[in-house]
């Protein structure tokens, strides 16, 4: 009976976390039709959630083009057909690789950091504060976090396709020489629209998960020190699970039979 009582216990924390969530969620789309709403930290939160993200997304995509170009050599050479390994970078980046990995290193990048400033502000009755000059914290300081995080993940994964595509291009035509002109028009001939928009689909959910999470663990956070720590490492852990369980049923809903 512990060991059932244990399970259920479990169980009843894991349900209680889901509706704190989905409340949370819900206070987010009723900020969203508001009246009033805050231009100036939307545009503050895409420069510092979007621009600033490019160095990290730009170096994470143009390696990961580079090393799937190798392995895709390493193995299709055993069966002759490396031909096809510009079919497999330009797939693999823009359906999977260059949202996935945008959106992870967006988690540990932003997701982080909004979780340590509103846990932070939370701690110091800085959102105690905002309520009593009549200022909603959901629309002063999440909502503009999300809907920035919704609109530059896209424009970050158009650019982390482009730079992985092009990591894989210097790879196959400057490493194992291949020829350009034919390694560019197989790379275009492969590449449909719906492997982009796939992609950015997935990426506006990432950076609506990421964001949310961010926002979700420090608005929750507890007193001190160690509960900022606290929700900063889940808000990450949590937003890199989401992220991979949402694109596994992503991936079934666009490209499932």
């Amino acid at each position: 009976m512990k060991f059932i009582a244990a399970v259920g216990h479990i169980f009843l924390m894991f349900l209680a976390a889901v509706g704190r969530l989905a409340v949370f969620i819900a206070f987010i789309f009723k900020a969203l039709f508001s009246t009033k709403f805050y231009f100036k930290q939307l545009f503050q939160q895409i420069w510092q959630i979007g621009y600033n993200s490019l160095p990290v997304i730009g170096m994470t995509a143009i390696f990961t083009g580079a090393v799937l170009a190798l392995q895709s050599y390493t193995g299709f050479s055993r069966f002759n057909a490396s031909n096809s390994i510009a079919s497999v970078v330009v797939l693999s980046i823009t359906r999977e690789l260059g949202p996935v990995l945008a959106g992870l290193m967006l988690a540990g990048r932003v997701g982080a950091a909004i979780a340590a400033e509103i846990g932070t502000m939370k701690v110091t009755e800085q959102l105690d504060a905002l309520s009593t000059l009549n200022t909603d914290p959901f629309k002063y300081l999440v909502l503009p976090r999300v809907l920035a995080g919704v609109l530059t993940l896209p424009l970050l994964v158009i650019v982390a396709d482009i730079i992985g595509v092009f990591g894989g291009y210097l790879v196959s035509v400057y490493k194992l020489d291949f020829n350009s002109y034919s390694y560019l028009k197989s790379t275009f001939e492969y590449l449909q629209t719906p492997d982009v928009t796939s992609g950015l689909i997935k990426a506006a959910f990432f950076g609506f998960i990421v964001t949310t999470m961010g926002c979700y663990h420090g608005y929750n956070s507890a007193r001190g020190a160690q509960g900022v720590g606290l929700a900063t490492t889940s808000a990450v852990v949590t937003a890199s699970i989401l992220i991979l369980l949402s694109n596994y049923m992503i991936t079934g809903i666009l490209f499932g039979k």
